[in-house]
């Protein structure tokens, strides 16, 4: 019955890309680790993997950063499906999205990959795209700045100001889909504040 959800942080590996706008999904791993006094440890499915609940009698969370570039995420995220013995409907992908403003986050489940490569890979290698995503906003590159060259970035001193409260949100929004259910979370998200 009490069946876990798996959040998946989308990201690249190493410490070089750590605190890039491409990382935002697995800093919101992070801050929701901490939430839960979990630890990520390695797992066999090449990821690192953090399990339990964030609140006594909470839901339960396998939370989950693939050890492989952003392109070729799908197949830990498949990997830990099947380890897991869960379904779609029981994931949550946590990603960087250049078609919202920073600092905010839109919450949305199936359809397509909207040109994000990391959320294509896991399409196709989950065979559909029914889960929910955690879509956190990053912004357009400025002037002729290349949408890899963006996300490779890391945070602008005014966004490191308000990076923290992005997290808590996106992470809020984490908690309350596992919870409360998708709607709940869109109505308090996506409402302006």
């Amino acid at each position: 019955m009490d069946s876990p959800w798996l959040v998946v942080g989308l990201g690249n590996p190493g410490p070089g890309y750590a605190a890039t706008r491409h990382n935002v999904g697995q800093m919101v791993l992070d801050e929701l680790a901490e939430r839960g006094r979990l630890t990520f440890k390695t797992h066999k499915t090449n990821a690192t993997v953090a399990e339990g609940r964030l609140t006594p009698g909470g839901p339960r969370f396998i939370l989950a950063k693939p050890n492989t570039f952003m392109n070729v995420s799908g197949g830990p995220v498949a990997q830990l499906l099947r380890f897991y013995s869960l379904e779609p409907s029981h994931l949550i992908v946590v990603h960087d999205e250049l078609d919202i403003p920073y600092d905010t986050i839109k919450l949305k489940s199936g359809g397509g990959h909207g040109g994000h490569n990391g959320v294509r890979d896991v399409i196709a290698a989950i065979g559909t795209g029914d889960f929910t995503r955690v879509r956190v906003g990053v912004g357009r590159p400025p002037g002729s700045q290349g949408a890899a060259d963006h996300v490779l970035k890391g945070f602008s001193t005014d966004e490191r100001k308000t990076l923290p409260n992005l997290l808590a949100d996106a992470a809020d929004a984490v908690e309350q889909i596992a919870s409360d259910g998708l709607t709940a979370a869109q109505l308090r998200f996506h409402t302006a504040r």
